[in-house]
């Protein structure tokens, strides 16, 4: 793209400012935010108000180590927590109500994963993971995000239909389209 796709506009903020917006407005107990590439460019246009910023220096192995960067980050505090929700800095279409949507399907003690089901049959982000994952998110280091570990636990899987597309933005061109269909 040339340039970082979370600094890009969307609505009043940044592609990123706007997911964590959205995260922020669950009134969960935490926002953790895992940067990587361009870390300091990113850093410093980020509201960083109720929100812990963790560098993953290993970004270039992908998604999966993101999500286990931010998993031991989480582990090694001496909170405990039912669930976490994952999400990527770069779906804008994705809103407060979705979220909501999906932590309402969630039953503590049943070990559940509530994942999103996109248009095409697929199964990602979002998605919430109960406690009993974290060592296992925590062990990620590749590019395939968790999807290993979705299909392992198939048994625990539940599945929330996107109200709305959800689109990744990967090119500038995706953007651009996003962009002007939403503004």
């Amino acid at each position: 793209m040339g340039r970082p796709k979370q600094l890009l506009k969307w609505k009043q903020t940044t592609v990123l400012g706007h997911a964590i917006e959205t995260a922020k407005a669950l009134k969960q107990v935490k926002t953790v935010v895992v940067l990587g590439a361009n870390f300091e460019a990113i850093k410093v246009t980020l509201n960083l108000n109720q929100v812990e910023i963790v560098k993953n220096d290993d970004w270039d192995a992908g998604l999966g180590k993101s999500i286990a960067t931010g998993m031991s980050h989480i582990l090694s505090q001496d909170l405990s927590y039912d669930a976490v929700l994952i999400m990527l800095g770069d779906q804008p279409l994705i809103d407060s109500t979705y979220l909501l949507q999906m932590i309402s399907e969630y039953k503590i003690e049943e070990t559940q994963i509530i994942a999103t089901t996109y248009k095409n049959g697929k199964q990602g982000v979002p998605v919430l993971f109960d406690s009993a994952y974290f060592r296992e998110l925590s062990l990620l280091h590749d590019d395939k995000g968790a999807k290993q570990i979705l299909r392992n636990h198939a048994d625990k899987l539940l599945v929330v239909d996107a109200i709305h597309d959800v689109s990744d933005i990967d090119t500038l061109e995706e953007y651009q389209a996003l962009y002007k269909a939403n503004h």
